[in-house]
């Protein structure tokens, strides 16, 4: 199959089994069709759903100008490094008057341009709030069908509300620098209740030591039982690839933790597992909730929504009335 043909192709046995093999087209192709909401999308899902549940998946999130860029490029050199095949979704902001994105990402990456073990992918959050774009979730489960052993999610890094990486990943970083606000930034921004490592990166600057301090003294408030995880605090220079080797380390010891069994006896899942089937619990809702809209979609060009918006201002139905009436129609 040529380059051009992959690029257009909708054949979605013959994209699988070349992305299985490592083709990048055959891999870009895929998760444009999931970017695309195409319709043969669950063919996509059903063909990759044997390869898929092992891939390791770390976020990385922290307000623009951290390094977040950066250090992906560094992790991947150190996944590399042990021999693993890395895929990467960088996702950009996309502009609220045109809606398009630079999806810049790459230019930090390009050490590893013509890496055939790493996959680079820009993806736009196209609005999608929460840091990550809606395509996210099913993107990933390509690249964990292509083969990838980890694959790295870095966010939007628009602030305090990128919280949704953590319902993604099983490790979720979170970055912070010297001079970009103090340490009740990050309480109010949440990140103490998502983050299973924090990263002090440029910790050459001035205030470094001030920040790290900080962020120890706020998890120390925070209450744990026996056996919960206590977030781990790492300096880096990742610019100069200094720390990148205590990052992977802290990563490896939440990885350690995740498989753990949960207290409670024999057939008591790890926390890995947990979050697991949260997450597809997520995606699966999410799935259903896009076709429930769609349905409900299709009802408002037709009587049936009109009418009871009609009864439902005229005061003669409750909205709540309505909505069961509109379900009762969606089981017809």
């Amino acid at each position: 199959m040529t380059a051009t043909t992959i690029r257009r192709s909708r054949d979605v046995p013959t994209l699988v089994t070349a992305a299985r093999e490592g083709d990048h087209r055959a891999v870009a192709r895929l998760v444009s069709l999931v970017e695309n909401d195409d319709p043969v999308l669950p063919d996509v899902a059903a063909a990759l759903a044997p390869h898929t549940g092992s891939a390791q998946v770390i976020g990385l999130t922290g307000s623009p100008g951290v390094g977040k860029s950066t250090t992906t490029n560094e992790l991947v050199r150190a996944l590399r490094a042990r021999g693993q095949r890395v895929g990467v979704l960088a996702v950009d902001p996309s502009s609220p008057f045109t809606g398009g994105a630079i999806l810049g990402d790459r230019v930090r990456m390009q050490d590893h341009a013509t890496d055939s073990g790493v996959y680079i992918r820009s993806m736009s959050s196209r609005g999608h709030l929460g840091g990550l774009a809606a395509a996210t979730p099913q993107a990933v489960r390509v690249l964990e069908g292509a083969g990838c052993d980890v694959v790295l999610i870095e966010t939007v890094g628009v602030g305090q509300a990128e919280v949704e990486i953590a319902s993604l990943a099983d490790t979720t970083l979170v970055l912070l620098a010297p001079g970009m606000g103090d340490a009740i930034q990050a309480v109010k921004a949440g990140i103490l209740e998502i983050a299973d490592v924090f990263v002090v990166n440029k910790a050459d600057r001035d205030g470094a030591d001030a920040t790290y301090h900080d962020i120890q003294g706020m998890i120390g408030l925070g209450e744990r039982g026996p056996g919960e995880w206590r977030p781990q605090v790492v300096r880096s220079v990742a610019n100069r690839a200094e720390g990148i080797d205590d990052v992977m380390a802290a990563i490896d010891k939440h990885r350690e933790w995740l498989a753990r069994p949960l207290p409670g006896g024999a057939g008591v899942h790890d926390e890995l597992t947990r979050r697991r089937e949260a997450r597809a619990a997520a995606e699966v809702e999410a799935i259903a909730l896009g076709a429930l809209r769609a349905r409900i979609g299709t009802l408002r060009n037709g009587e049936a929504l009109p009418t009871l918006a009609s009864r439902v201002a005229a005061g003669k139905l409750d909205p709540y009335a309505a909505a069961r009436e509109l379900l009762s129609t969606l089981d017809t």
